[in-house]
């Protein structure tokens, strides 16, 4: 009987955490999880593990959590271990050229994109942005550059109307868990095959900035409907209200009333009882969800009735 294959298993975030509870739940060999050490976070700054520790501890996995990827004790920790796939997902760490050579199988990347198609770090997010209407999963064989790896296999998902980058986010994770599987089953038994990727369609999705969430009003609505569902739940977007704050968390486009049809962009129009529609460059927006500077998420309506935007008020 083949001794099972041996696996180190490197990730971060939620994004990594199904996979490996499925790589648990399979009953394979993971010999170490490899994760981001502790770190302050939320508004207490208080020192928080990392999910795939907490995932991994569950699981009874013992967890190294290194400064840097190239520190001597854990280089040598791995080159004892010797195993043979480092699979990586949303790790956040470059990895070097001798631990990518280290595995017999190499290092397996699952990819929250179709690559090449939004290399980078924030590749749910900006699918979502830039109003895609298909994304998927990658798995990847590592080399030095970023994200330019063979691709092993590839799964599809429609992005629908609703998606968020949040629950996007979800469906890619637990579509990624699935796919790992399947690529180590099919490496163990040879039957996968590496196809490089074509340079010429590459694209790169990088990380957002919380500044990135301010509504451009002159844009279409459209394009403001796909801003708002790929900044939530992070980092959000917002619009002024003379000098005050306005959290959207949820909005909708609706067909244009040709009175309103010269409004500024940005400007509040006519509209039922507790709606509030915003003129777009071209299109309106019917904001549905938003919050103050000081208070609570609230729908539209429940925010208008403490605090009423007559029309003719610019957002800005």
């Amino acid at each position: 009987m083949n001794k099972p294959i041996d696996i180190v298993f490197m990730g971060t975030p939620d994004f990594a955490v199904p996979a490996l509870k499925k790589l648990g739940g399979s009953g394979r060999s993971v010999s170490l999880v490899v994760t981001q050490p502790d770190r302050p976070k939320g508004r207490g700054r208080k020192v928080q593990p990392p999910p795939v520790k907490k995932a991994a501890l569950t699981l009874g996995y013992d967890v190294s959590q290194p400064g840097s990827m190239r520190e001597p004790a854990f280089l040598d920790r791995l080159a004892g271990i010797r195993p043979d796939i480092i699979v990586v997902i949303a790790y956040g760490r470059i990895l070097p050229k001798s631990l990518l050579d280290l595995p017999r199988f190499g290092c397996i990347n699952i990819h929250g994109s179709l690559l090449p198609r939004y290399r980078g770090p924030a590749p749910i997010q900006w699918a979502v942005i830039n109003g895609e209407t298909e994304t998927g999963v990658t798995a990847m064989q590592m080399n030095e550059g970023l994200d330019t790896g063979d691709i092993l296999l590839t799964a599809k998902t429609p992005i629908l109307p609703d998606d968020t980058a949040g629950t996007l986010h979800d469906r890619l994770a637990e579509m990624g868990a699935t796919l790992l599987l399947e690529t180590i089953d099919r490496i163990e038994t040879g039957r996968i095959r590496p196809v490089p990727q074509d340079p010429d369609l590459a694209t790169y999705a990088p990380l957002l900035r919380k500044t990135d969430g301010h509504i451009d009003w002159s844009r279409d609505a459209e394009a403001i409907d796909h801003l708002v569902r790929g900044m939530d739940p992070w980092p959000g977007t917002f619009t002024f209200l003379e000098d005050k704050r306005l959290k959207i968390f949820k909005v909708r486009t609706v067909p244009n009333d040709p009175s309103d049809s010269g409004a500024a962009p940005g400007t509040v129009i006519r509209s039922f009882p507790g709606e509030l529609r915003v003129a777009a460059g071209s299109g309106v927006i019917s904001v549905l969800e938003l919050q103050g500077a000081s208070g609570k998420r609230l729908t539209v309506q429940d925010f208008l009735r403490g605090c009423p935007i007559p029309p003719g008020t610019i957002l800005t």
